[in-house]
């Protein structure tokens, strides 16, 4: 299968969006649906972060899985759209196993969009997380991905002037690793090219918060540690994207989600330090690449997104 530069070319990575906009609404969720069994991780550099359940994958807590990663708009209120989301993994049998039941682990961040349509208190549900978590299930293996302002990235801005939105993109390695990214692209900075950022907002934003969220995922076997540490490595490649990054005023936030199909070169320490140092300087690009990829799919269009509806690829 061709690679199309999209975090879907990890296979069994799937991605979903759901949005809104007129009357009000200006906001919407991506869900980013992994295979089971999952590992992740995350990295929070931002100032001003909205997150939920980040402290679950950490590498000394009990799950090591991700069953979701929900990233959605509306600041902290956007965060019950997590709860839609774990309603289809339950429904589906998806999540840690306890008795009577299971309990899924769907970390989710949000970016700052609160009132960009008019309406403040317009911004994403219980029901829009479940919307895009089964409008990511959906889709086929390897389909492309919604860019743009699209799910989260429907209200998204950079320096409170542009238009912002949802970028993807992917590497594939020597050894057949795969690295890939998606961004949702809402930051005080700009890229370091100016030129690349000329279509502003059609909305009177005032000063806001801002946020630039990314998944990373790979095919390669990595232990929680180990994506703890590629999600940090992704860190680097916001630096080298936006102009400035990780202020007080951002809430930048990197999850990395390993499907496990792929196992590194660990047959030596030297060995297992080049594959981990490898994939995790991929990581780096592969997020600053993701983000201008997200910057450009927004300017390249003069409008927000349609009404409301979920769906996975393809351009709105």
């Amino acid at each position: 299968m061709e690679a199309m530069g999209a975090i879907t070319d990890v296979p069994g990575i799937r991605v979903g969006h759901t949005d809104k906009a007129g009357d009000g609404w200006l906001s919407g969720v991506t869900v980013v649906l992994p295979p089971p069994g999952t590992v992740g991780s995350v990295d929070v550099s931002g100032g001003g972060p909205a997150t939920h359940e980040t402290d679950a994958l950490d590498p000394t807590t009990l799950v090591s899985a991700v069953d979701a990663v929900v990233l959605t708009g509306g600041s902290a209120y956007g965060l019950a759209a997590a709860h839609g989301a774990q309603r289809w993994c339950e429904e589906h049998g998806r999540g840690f196993p306890v008795p009577g039941g299971v309990v899924p682990i769907v970390p989710a961040a949000a970016i700052f969009d609160l009132g960009r349509g008019g309406d403040f208190t317009a911004r994403p549900t219980a029901e829009m997380g479940y919307a895009a978590a089964a409008a990511a299930a959906a889709q086929p293996e390897g389909y492309d991905v919604g860019r743009g302002n699209v799910g989260a990235g429907t209200g998204a801005l950079i320096a409170r002037t542009f238009k912002g939105g949802v970028g993807t993109a992917s590497v594939t390695l020597d050894n057949g690793v795969v690295v890939a990214a998606l961004a949702v692209v809402n930051a005080l900075g700009v890229p370091f090219d100016p030129a690349a950022v000329r279509q502003p907002a059609p909305v009177n934003t005032g000063p806001t918060p801002n946020t630039t969220l990314l998944v990373v995922a790979t095919n390669a076997v990595l232990d929680v540690a180990e994506c703890k540490r590629t999600a940090a490595a992704g860190q680097a490649g916001i630096a080298r994207a936006l102009n400035p990054s990780h202020t007080l005023a951002d809430g930048d936030t990197v999850f990395c989600l390993s499907t496990g199909a792929l196992a590194l070169d660990r047959s030596t320490e030297t060995a297992r330090q080049i594959s981990l140092i490898t994939l995790q300087s991929a990581a780096a690009d592969v997020v600053r690449l993701a983000i201008l990829d997200g910057v450009a799919s927004a300017q390249a269009v003069s409008t927000p997104a349609g009404d409301y509806g979920a769906y996975g690829g393809g351009m709105r």
